[in-house]
């Protein structure tokens, strides 16, 4: 029976301002109010239901409620204050007839106050958002009380209880001046943080926000600290987002201006900035919506009565074969003799190689712009592939199609930003044309790696597969320019693909085998590979991960974050609030969860905070719990990876079967390791198909030795 007891009672301090603390044991099965009134009669206060217990930590001053009370670990300290319904009025009543110092302290209390969701709720019921939104628009606020009253305002909202659509133009313009005007970096990083949200979220404020804030002001503050510089970015992203096609094209060629590149470059890249998770989020937006901006030539054909395209290609003919003199002189079968030599499928009408989407015409745009703007290099592949042996010339034509679709395909041009995306290419930072300027360089790189590899028509696809893995190698160290990706293309030849290509394939051919005895030493060690899978993931959540803060409603809060571990006896979840570098260890999280309270695991679309999104989320998984007042633990995870682990990890926790991608990855990865350790005694004997037959009986066994 005591065993029992003290799972329910816990022992902590209490304290209050001048008074004597208490030392108590906190009954988790005993209502607050009543604990409350013992505590108020310890210390001889009155009126108990003004006042609330709060936590006492660093980072966590949220009231305690019925929900969150589980949290109340042994040797807490929490406090005693006045209850969140007396605190909202209390600030209330000194906002609207304090003195200016009184005024100060409110605001400044508000402000830290405000990201509770309980004082939140009592604060907005009693119009208090209200009076926040018309002290705003009056401007008289100045310094740190304005600086306060909108880190108020935005964390008041952040919580989803009123919707963004209530603000009115007077709000926006006045908002909108802080951001035009110099102001205290405080100030201005939360305007830039309301004009975001009222972007993204309210159905009339996008086009006063367009109107009322120039580019060039969101430019002046890249300069700034650090998370006015990210604010300024997330600001540019949301008009990017909810702009039409003819404003984004506008918006991105101020953006792509080598005024504006200069700034991103020494101010964002260059001091590191850009390593924040935020930063590096908000960047990686920036670049997807930049390049999806191609994906409109990238969907459409050519059109047989395009002239444009059709003066394009007698373009790229010019450039390539009017030097040699002999422009005039060509006939229509002059043409066709050069359109042949350009590489084209269909030299007789080459418009109908750019018919196949993608890439459309954006490959035939990168092929001009190759022409246009590195004439020597363009003339010089040309010519060169001309005079080859027809069987070994590069065809630049079908080439630059492919590369494109490559291209494409590998910067996801055409998908929308993901909300944990954080991986961007520093160079496409350096050139009003970087998507372009990288088809140069790959165009040059293919026709090395043609001439190395002596390809010919029929090895095409081949060549492609090989320049595909040399950009992918090439773009996975985030080169910072154009020029360091040139270099590192130039080190990473057929050779060094092939021999990569050749340790991956060898690895493979032993545990691929179909024979009987292999696939027996398979079924016999997959269990014991399983289980090492099991163990991994299970170590993987004991160390924990960081996890971005959503709402309710599944919108990404910038710059909260939680973190969530498995204890090392693997029967209790911690989790709690931490910053963006912090790694909590299971004593400095407040909330915790047994493993045996959890009933499912869902996914994507079905995780209760991603139902009321359009798209679902593909990194989002939530813990459907058997618990009354915590209904499920929903996250959503940085990575593929992190997904994959943590599914995997949930699933062996409840004694399912993990089924992730990764976990088949890891368990082919591991059973042609063992396998080929197993068979080293082997090495040089083929392994039958099938065992050798038994032999038939002897016609007699009077060979057996006797024993008499």
């Amino acid at each position: 029976m005591p065993a029992m007891k003290d799972s329910y009672i816990v022992k902590i301090a209490v304290e209050m301002t001048d008074q004597v603390p208490q030392l108590i044991e906190f009954n988790q099965k005993q209502p607050l109010a009543g604990i409350i009134q013992e505590l108020c009669n310890g210390w001889h206060l009155s009126d108990p239901e003004q006042y609330a217990l709060q936590f006492n930590d660093s980072n966590n001053r949220n009231y305690i409620t019925e929900k969150n009370r589980n949290e109340i670990k042994n040797g807490s300290v929490l406090r005693l204050q006045y209850s969140p319904s007396k605190t909202a009025q209390d600030i209330l009543q000194k906002l609207q007839a304090g003195s200016g110092e009184e005024k100060t302290h409110a605001m400044a209390r508000l402000s830290n106050l405000s990201a509770d969701m309980t004082f939140a709720l009592d604060f907005i019921n009693k119009q208090g958002l209200t009076l926040i939104i018309k002290q705003i628009e009056s401007g008289k606020f100045k310094g740190a009380v304005l600086a306060h009253t909108l880190q108020s305002f935005v964390e008041l909202m952040e919580h989803g209880i009123v919707s963004w659509d209530i603000l009115n133009g007077d709000f926006i313009n006045r908002v909108a001046s802080f951001v035009n005007t110099q102001q205290e970096p405080e100030v201005t990083q939360a305007a830039l943080s309301i004009l975001e949200n009222i972007v993204l979220n309210s159905s009339e404020g996008y086009g006063q926000v367009e109107r009322e804030v120039p580019i060039g002001s969101l430019v002046g503050h890249l300069q700034e600290t650090p998370v006015v510089q990210q604010n300024a970015v997330a600001l540019i992203n949301a008009l990017l987002l909810r702009a039409d096609s003819a404003k984004r094209r506008q918006l991105a060629q101020t953006l792509a201006s080598k005024q504006v590149r200069s700034v991103i470059q020494n101010h964002i890249l260059q001091t590191g900035a850009a390593k924040g998770a935020e930063m590096a989020h908000q960047l990686y937006v920036l670049q997807t919506l930049m390049l999806g901006l191609l994906e409109q030539r990238m969907v459409t054909k050519m059109d047989p009565q395009d002239q444009d395209g059709h003066d394009k290609i007698k373009e790229l003919r010019r450039i390539a074969f009017d030097s040699e003199g002999a422009g005039g002189a060509r006939g229509p079968g002059g043409f066709t003799r050069d359109y042949k030599k350009l590489g084209f499928k269909n030299d007789i009408n080459p418009a109908l190689d750019f018919t196949e989407t993608p890439p459309g015409l954006l490959a035939l745009d990168c092929m001009v712009y190759f022409a246009r703007n590195h004439p020597d290099s363009y003339t010089k592949l040309v010519l060169e592939n001309s005079c080859r042996a027809d069987e070994h010339e590069c065809p630049f034509g079908r080439a630059s199609v492919e590369l494109v679709r490559i291209l494409c395909e590998l910067l996801k041009i055409g998908e929308a930003p993901s909300e944990q995306g954080a991986s961007f290419q520093p160079l496409f930072f350096t050139h009003d044309s970087p998507f372009e300027e990288c088809f140069c360089i790959c165009i040059v790189l293919l026709n090395k790696t043609w001439k190395e590899m002596r390809a010919t028509s029929e090895d095409f696809g081949k060549v492609a597969s090989v320049v595909r893995e040399q950009i992918v190698r090439a773009l996975d160290v985030s080169p910072a320019s154009l020029e360091q990706l040139k270099v590192k293309l130039q080190t990473l030849t057929y050779s060094d693909i092939t021999q990569l290509w050749q340790l991956e394939r060898t690895s493979r051919e032993e545990w691929e085998s179909h024979a009987r005895p292999i696939v027996e030493l398979r079924e016999q060690i997959t269990p014991d590979i399983l289980n090492l899978i099991k163990q991994q993931r299970l170590a993987f959540l004991v160390d924990g991960t960081r996890f971005t803060k959503y709402s309710a409603r599944g919108q990404r809060i910038k710059d909260k974050f939680w973190y969530i571990r498995l204890s090392p006896n693997h029967k209790v979840l911690h989790y709690g609030d931490c910053d963006e570098k912090s790694a909590p260890t299971t004593e400095e999280l407040p909330s915790k969860l047994a493993v045996a309270d959890i009933r499912a695991l869902l996914v994507g679309r079905d995780c209760p905070h991603m139902r009321a999104r359009k798209a679902s989320h593909q990194l989002a998984f939530s813990l459907a719990l058997e618990s009354v007042d915590l209904q499920s633990l929903d996250c959503v995870a940085p990575d593929e990876m992190t997904f994959a682990y943590w599914t995997d990890g949930i699933n062996a926790l409840l004694g399912q079967r993990m089924v992730s991608k990764e976990t088949d990855r890891d368990l082919d990865t591991l059973l042609s390791m063992e396998i080929k350790l197993r068979l080293l005694d082997a090495e040089g004997v083929t392994v039958p198909q099938d065992p050798p037959p038994i032999p038939p009986e002897p016609p007699h066994y009077h060979f057996c030795y006797d024993l008499k």
